[in-house]
């Protein structure tokens, strides 16, 4: 058991892990799933024909990136549902972390795509590029900096 503050198993460790997972999973994967459904109606809308070719370009890259982050973030259940009583339980808690991490960065980029699509159809370049690097700037920070921030703290406490 060692220095663990919980005072837990191994394996206990890896089911309160994993269920932690889980439960963030439950959290992104519906987002992932109204971008994704959003971008699938959209090519039947009416008005789509009128899309630049640059409008074009950024709904196909966030239609790729929103697939992606589909198939990342359902990876976990997969290789479960694959493993299933083969003893593959830190494998998976491994595994699904650094798959959630891809899902995340691609669903990232994906809503920063469906925010330039959308802007760029209603307002043009100038509103398009505040936009777009505006919420990139935002989920950097709170995805990336202040988690990375708060990690390395951690390490001086």
């Amino acid at each position: 058991m060692g220095s663990d503050p919980r005072n837990e198993h191994e394996w206990e460790r890896l089911d309160r892990n994993l269920n932690e997972l889980l439960q963030e999973l439950r959290i992104a994967l519906p987002g992932v799933q109204v971008l994704f459904a959003f971008l699938l109606a959209v090519p039947f809308q009416q008005r789509f024909g009128e899309v630049t070719d640059f409008q074009q370009s950024v709904y196909f890259a966030t239609l790729i990136l929103t697939a992606a982050s589909t198939f990342l973030l359902i990876a976990p259940t997969a290789f479960h549902r694959l493993t299933f009583r083969l003893q593959q339980k830190d494998r998976l808690v491994k595994l699904a972390n650094r798959l959630t991490i891809a899902g995340l960065a691609c669903l990232a980029l994906a809503v920063i795509g469906a925010v330039t699509l959308i802007t760029d159809f209603l307002y043009g370049a100038a509103p398009t590029v505040i936009a777009a690097i505006g919420f990139l700037l935002l989920v950097l920070l709170l995805w990336v900096f202040i988690p990375v921030r708060v990690r390395s703290q951690r390490g001086r406490n």
